[in-house]
This record gives structure tokens, sequence and C-alpha cells, in this order.
């Protein structure tokens, strides 16, 4: 049995936080991506959002299969922490900018 617990979810931003966060996001097709502990395993998590906080904490917004039953989930953590390591890096640059490029978008039929 592994000694390592899971992450903690990160709550979300409150106007007592002070300023909002400086979000960060990469092409849709090119994201980071962070490994997730969760039901014994490491779990490939690719990043949706970097959050920078006021006080100079980092929340990643990261979609995952938690459960390995194919169902994936937005979750978002608090860097760094035991249950969450470095994935891959992305070769883009992060932007702040809204791009429709980097957001997810409804299935195209075929």
């Amino acid at each position: 049995m592994s000694t390592i617990e899971e992450p903690t979810l990160a709550r979300p931003w409150r106007p007592e936080d002070g300023p909002p966060p400086k979000v960060w996001t990469w092409p849709k097709n090119d994201r980071p991506s962070l490994w997730v502990w969760s039901a014994g395993k490491w779990r490939h998590a690719p990043v949706v959002a970097r959050q920078d906080w006021a006080d100079g904490t980092v929340r990643y917004q990261v979609e995952c299969d938690l459960r390995g039953d194919t169902t994936v989930v937005f979750r978002t953590y608090a860097w760094p922490q035991p249950g969450l390591r470095a994935g891959l890096p992305s070769g883009s640059e992060p932007s702040m900018d809204v791009v429709e490029g980097r957001a997810g978008e409804m299935p195209r039929r075929v």
C-alpha cells in the first residue's frame, strides 16, 4: 500500500482573497500536464489552466480520469503537494488572452 495521499482540492477564489488570480491557458492541442495520484495509481492530467493567486500560491485546473473508468472530470489543485507530480511540458507559450483555439469545443460530426 502506498503512503502517498491523494491531493486535496483547492477551493475557488473569493473576493476576500484579494485581486482575482491571473489565469494562464495553452492551446488545447499542446497543454502541459500533471500526474495526479488517485485510486492507487498515477493518472495523467492535461492542464486546462494555471491560476497565479495574489498571495503567491499556484493552482492548476486539470482534466483527468481519476478512477480509471474513462470518466473524465475537471479538478483544481494547489501546487505543490505530494499527490501531484510534474508531467509533460508544453511546447507553446501560455497566454492570458481569451483565444478561441485554447478552449475546448463541442465534437464535430463526421
